[in-house]
């Protein structure tokens, strides 16, 4: 029975922890950027676009391909980033627990 109450207050900790470790993820930001830096995006946790950068030199109405494939570019880069550091993160918080492999923290 010792087993099951001290599994039961591991729940409920692991619950208190992924609450603040969800605050904290929404509230983290990662910039990626393409084109030497021409172009720039900066994601919030949640991975939705708070800021776009483009530099002036390539408001071309003959680049326009170019200027959206480095906007493409410059997400993806943001978004690799914030994965690492939502990662990074999420380990922290689960070390030491004996999670089944594969499983993805925050769901």
């Amino acid at each position: 029975m010792k087993d099951i109450m001290g599994m039961m207050k591991q729940a409920k900790a692991m619950q208190e922890k992924m609450q603040g470790l969800q605050q904290e993820i929404a509230d983290i930001t990662a910039t990626g950027q393409s084109g030497g830096g021409l172009v720039a995006v900066t994601l919030n946790g949640r991975g939705e676009m708070a800021v776009l950068k483009i530099d002036p030199s390539l408001a071309k109405p003959d680049e326009a391909e170019i200027l959206e494939d480095l906007v493409i570019a410059a997400h993806n880069d943001a978004k690799a980033k914030l994965e690492v550091i939502i990662q990074a993160k999420t380990q922290e918080l689960t070390a030491g627990l004996q999670l089944p492999p594969g499983l993805k923290l925050p769901f």
